[in-house]
């Protein structure tokens, strides 16, 4: 199972850092019946095992006047795979890149601060990778559930 590895209180100050990573050591000590530094000391070892990878704001696109978030569906000559990764990830506009199942294929999602920027990126960034077999586009209309990381 994916959480072999870490013991109850562990999983406990997860949950909690999931829920809101600002909680002081203090807070997440008194809710896990710890003192401030066994937090502290757990929260780290985590963080040097890369269990925990960061700590960061989540920002919803669509709270933003005008922002277009999408999702494409890329498939890809194989030889020409590694180039397109390249040059998505080097995008300001991509925000997360999968390598799916199947023939080369590539699960994009971009936000764009307006239509126009969103079309500007799909002439001069898209239209332009080599070895594309197939480009399907999904713009998302409503967030409805959106999980961030994993939940234990």
């Amino acid at each position: 199972m994916f959480l072999d590895g870490l013991d109850l209180l562990d999983q406990k100050i997860l949950a909690l850092l999931i829920q809101n990573a600002r909680y002081s050591y203090s807070e997440l000590g008194e809710k896990v019946g710890l003192s401030r530094v066994a937090v502290r000391t757990r929260i780290e070892a985590l963080e040097k095992r890369g269990v925990i990878e960061e700590y960061t704001t989540i920002i919803n696109p669509q709270k933003i006047n005008g922002a277009v978030s999408c999702y494409f569906e890329i498939e890809t000559e194989p030889s020409h795979l590694p180039e397109v990764v390249n040059r998505l990830y080097q995008s300001d506009t991509v925000t997360q890149i999968y390598r799916m199942t199947g023939n080369s294929s590539l699960h994009v999602h971009a936000v764009a601060p307006s239509q126009e920027a969103l079309e500007t990126f799909i002439q001069e960034e898209l239209d332009c990778l080599p070895g594309i077999r197939q480009i399907n586009s999904h713009v998302i209309l409503s967030r409805i559930k959106d999980v961030k990381g994993l939940r234990l």
